[in-house]
């Protein structure tokens, strides 16, 4: 901390963060096209904190002494040019005060931030003006900004002050009542949220969801009716409800800036009963393979806000999901601690998971072009059901999608089993990092040739569930690039003479010769050397043994767990290849031949690089290539 910085600190005086200092110069300079989300985002604000001592009342009654309920009042003084939003929550102490509005606190304002980072040159100003930054959306119309708070349990109040640039202040106050009083001091430029019913207009648009009344209060008196309908969305009738009111909801409980790719409300009645109200992304959030992550499900109980935390109340791997889930089979007072383990907890978990994939299901047969929307930001992540939920799994291979070697379009597995040739029983897959390399892979040549569609396994997670599950429907798994197979019952009906047939059984003999001299020349860097009955068109290729790990597999483990393979690959040749064909003959005309040896080693660190591996010698394999194209110029 630099001396100024020190300065400002003893005299009550705070420095932004850094990157609150960058948000704030962004809300500050940028062109909005619609700033009234300023006033959706401080109610969002105020009607959580009256939440969180709704539920924090239930385990101590001396939080709120009185039996008033919650309610946010807005406020106008046209001769101070001011705007007030005053709501009776939990309230703020200096502690909170300085980690909530000093720092990034809200994870929708890290989420947008993260963003304008990630598109560069602060990316697309409207986000902000469209959808909100939290408390910050305060300086969209005001130049100054002063909090008055007093935290439940306390006797003390604060008063927290900034214009937004230079840093700002907390000194102590005084407050007859629990909660928060924001005081908006206008801009020049936004007297027109000084009009009543603008603010009525702005209310009822983006917080009419919101379960706790908001009030405009008049210089004469208070109001008697709120401007919102002051009842929990999830509560009502669906065709009470519309999209908009949907929309603005997921806004709200999610704290983001896209649009819900799908909304799911629905009344679970039996042995228990609860309401589910839960919303899917459009936008992938940017810390979603974030080991730290953690779902971001409300529990309520009897319309009060409980906890954002309970581990069980959703898979990891629909972690994506938000949204809320309201019983009545819970008691209010329950504790955090005993909702780990609640059976309630767990038979909600299994109906939510049920309810989400038969969504999904629906959207693909409904709307393939949405839910392939869906697939491509969070099917990787679904995928991880495959590996850990094995009572889900029938029905997350529903809506799982793959790529194949057939066009460009993804597939389900039960459409790949309806296509798969007479005679095939097994599901042919190869894995890698993208599908545009995997279809140039050696190793599907001979699958290619005779017409068999070969799934494109392209996800990490693709490798672990492949070891919990060995068949769909019946059909067995198998990777192409493991173990040998036996393409044969696939091949054409073209007739061969006998003539052909003796020359293919001499060429075969001096194959298998070559290929024993290859094994001789590489020695222990592969298992053993065998004629392929998978390539057409490439003159070698590398495959792992049966019961060894596949060949992606073992990369990613290679990075992940610093894994060292004990059983070496299997090299493959293509004894039909002119390669292949012209390096036979120079072996039965010289084995000690000096360049066929380095041929042989070339093949090697051919396989290798098409593989993707790193070549063991790079200074031989130079030397080699160098000599090879000497000779060939």
């Amino acid at each position: 901390m630099n001396a100024e910085a020190q300065q400002m600190e003893n005299n009550n005086t705070h420095a932004f963060e850094t990157d609150v200092s960058r948000l704030l110069d962004i809300v500050a300079n940028a062109l909005y096209s619609n700033r009234d989300v300023f006033l959706r985002e401080l109610i969002s604000n105020a009607a959580d904190a009256c939440d969180r001592l709704r539920y924090d009342t239930i385990q101590n009654k001396e939080l709120k002494s009185d039996d008033s309920d919650f309610e946010i009042h807005i406020s106008i003084d046209r001769d101070k040019q001011t705007l007030t939003i005053r709501d009776n929550g939990i309230g703020m102490d200096k502690d909170d005060l300085i980690q909530n509005l000093g720092t990034i606190a809200r994870s929708g304002t890290a989420a947008i931030l993260e963003n304008l980072k990630q598109q560069g040159n602060d990316g697309d100003m409207s986000l902000i003006g469209q959808f909100g930054v939290g408390f910050y959306a305060s300086f969209m119309v005001a130049d100054t900004v002063d909090v008055i708070s007093k935290k439940a349990g306390s006797d003390k109040a604060y008063k927290w002050s900034s214009d937004g640039r230079t840093g700002y202040s907390i000194d102590d106050t005084s407050k007859d009542e629990t909660g928060t009083e924001i005081t908006l001091h206008l801009k020049t430029d936004a007297m027109d949220y000084s009009i009543d019913d603008k603010i009525k207009q702005i209310v009822q648009t983006y917080s009419d969801h919101i379960d706790i009344p908001v009030f405009l209060d008049t210089a004469e008196q208070n109001a008697e009716e709120p401007l919102n309908a002051a009842s929990a969305l999830w509560t009502r009738p669906k065709n009470d409800i519309t999209e908009e009111q949907y929309k603005e909801f997921y806004h709200h409980i999610a704290q983001t800036f896209d649009e819900p790719l799908l909304t799911a409300h629905w009344k679970a009645e039996g042995v228990i009963e609860y309401t589910g109200l839960l919303f899917i992304p459009t936008m992938r959030p940017f810390d979603l393979y974030d080991p730290q992550r953690a779902h971001a499900l409300r529990l309520y109980v009897k319309k009060v806000f409980i906890s954002d935390k309970v581990d069980n109340l959703v898979y990891p791997w629909l972690r994506f999901i938000r949204g809320i889930v309201d019983t009545q089979d819970l008691p209010l007072n329950i504790s955090r601690e005993m909702l780990q383990n609640n059976p309630v907890v767990a038979k909600m978990r299994k109906g939510i998971t049920k309810k989400i994939l038969s969504e999904l299901y629906s959207l693909s047969n409904k709307d393939n072009d949405t839910f392939e929307t869906f697939w491509h930001q969070f099917g990787a992540v679904l995928k991880e059901g495959l590996y850990d939920a094995a009572e889900h799994r029938d029905d997350i291979f529903k809506v799982c999608r793959f790529a194949t070697t057939e066009g460009n379009k993804l597939t389900s597995l039960a459409d790949y089993v309806t296509r798969m040739k007479d005679g095939q029983d097994e599901i042919y897959y190869l894995s890698g990092e993208d599908a545009k390399s995997l279809k140039r892979s050696p190793q599907l040549e001979g699958f290619t040739a005779r017409g068999l569609e070969v799934i494109l396994m392209t996800d990490t997670i693709d490798e672990f569930w492949l070891q919990m599950v060995t068949e769909f429907d019946g059909k067995k798994f198998r990777s192409v690039t493991k173990g040998q197979v036996d393409l044969n019952q696939f091949d054409s009906d073209d007739k061969k003479d006998d003539g052909n047939k003796d020359e293919e059984k001499t060429s075969s003999e001096s194959a298998d010769k070559f290929a024993h001299y290859l094994k001789e020349q590489l020695g222990d860097d592969i298992s053993y050397v065998r004629i392929s009955k998978r390539l057409t068109n490439s003159p070698v290729c590398l495959i792992a043994e049966d019961g060894s790990v596949d060949m992606h597999m073992e990369k990613v483990l290679k990075i992940q767990q610093q894994y060292d393979p004990t059983i070496k690959k299997v090299l493959e040749i293509n004894k039909d290849h002119s390669l292949i064909k012209k390096m036979i003959d120079q072996y039965e005309t010289s084995e000690s031949n000096i360049d066929l040896q380095d041929a042989a080693r070339l093949l090697l660190d051919q396989a290798l690089i098409i593989q993707g591996e790193t070549i063991p010698d790079p200074s031989e394999f130079a030397r080699r290539m160098a000599s090879f194209m000497e000779k060939g110029l």
